[in-house]
């Protein structure tokens, strides 16, 4: 069970990526998003919030038996289940799926810069304890970039800009 553990924590070996193994995890998010995005929000966001909860005993388990307790960045799992609450907020992006890439690659950049930057709440939610700081700071990076894009795409959208 432990290395079954560890495989699920980061991401099937992704995390064990030498450099910026939290970008490669992210990009497993990217596929998670698009299998949920067949759905509706509701159901995306029910989604989430389930792989959250399972993520946090996973990524607890993993960061004390091989990362020493702490937020090692070969655990990617939280930002697997985190990147699609990111996307969210293409709902707002009218049009083909098609049209939509440009602005998952700008969800993608504010959730690895919010992430890695951690402003409040992303580094107050890295605080908390174990599991529970490693999956909580990546979802709240993944919700402010998501606020960020539903608003750049609102902002578009009454300016006529672009895609939105």
């Amino acid at each position: 069970m432990d290395t079954l553990n560890l495989w699920l924590a980061t991401g099937f070996g992704v995390g064990f990526m030498p450099l910026a193994p939290g970008t490669w995890g992210s990009l497993w998010g990217l596929a998670l998003a698009w299998w949920l995005g067949k759905q509706n929000p509701g159901r995306q966001a029910a989604a989430i919030a389930a792989l959250a909860l399972l993520a946090v005993p996973v990524c607890h388990r993993a960061s004390m038996q091989f990362f020493i307790g702490d937020d090692a960045g070969g655990i990617v799992l939280d930002e697997i289940i985190a990147l699609p609450l990111a996307l969210l907020g293409l709902r707002l992006c009218p049009g083909p799926p098609a049209r939509r890439w440009p602005w998952q690659v700008v969800a993608f950049g504010l959730f690895r810069g919010f992430d890695a930057f951690k402003p409040p709440p992303v580094g107050w939610a890295e605080a908390l304890p174990g599991g529970l700081g490693i999956v909580a700071d990546d979802l709240a990076a993944a919700g402010l970039a998501g606020l960020c894009l539903a608003a750049l795409l609102v902002l578009c959208r009454r300016l006529r800009l672009g895609a939105a």
